[in-house]
């Protein structure tokens, strides 16, 4: 079955930098569009990032374009997401995605927290 499994969150101050990883099974990786998604509390989930199979087109939430970067490793079925300057609007929590046959799949997702 699809299996999502993302880490590398954390606490860290304004201007700072965290670098998220998914690791996906269960599925052919390769096959499929990916997306980083975050859901702050009291808010709905937001779309912050999407990257083509072949991680040859990119596409990003205007709030994250140019300090977020998605990439991916077809070769270990993984996609990651960096974020640098950090602020503290950034903080929530964190879901890797994929829509896989009409049906979304998410990891448990992983807390980032950006405070001074």
């Amino acid at each position: 079955q699809v299996q999502l499994v993302e880490s590398g969150g954390g606490l860290v101050q304004p201007g700072g930098s965290l670098r998220l990883s998914c690791a996906a099974s269960g599925f052919t990786f390769s096959s499929y569009y990916m997306r980083w998604y975050r859901q702050a509390p009291g808010k709905q989930r937001e779309l912050v990032a999407t990257i083509t199979n072949a991680g040859t087109i990119t596409n990003y939430a205007d709030s994250v374009k140019g300090r977020f970067t998605i990439s991916r490793d077809n070769a270990k079925n993984t996609v990651a997401l960096q974020m640098d300057n950090l602020k503290p609007e950034d903080t929530a929590v964190y879901y890797c995605s994929v829509r896989r046959r009409g049906d979304d799949y998410w990891g448990q997702g992983t807390q980032v927290t950006v405070s001074s």
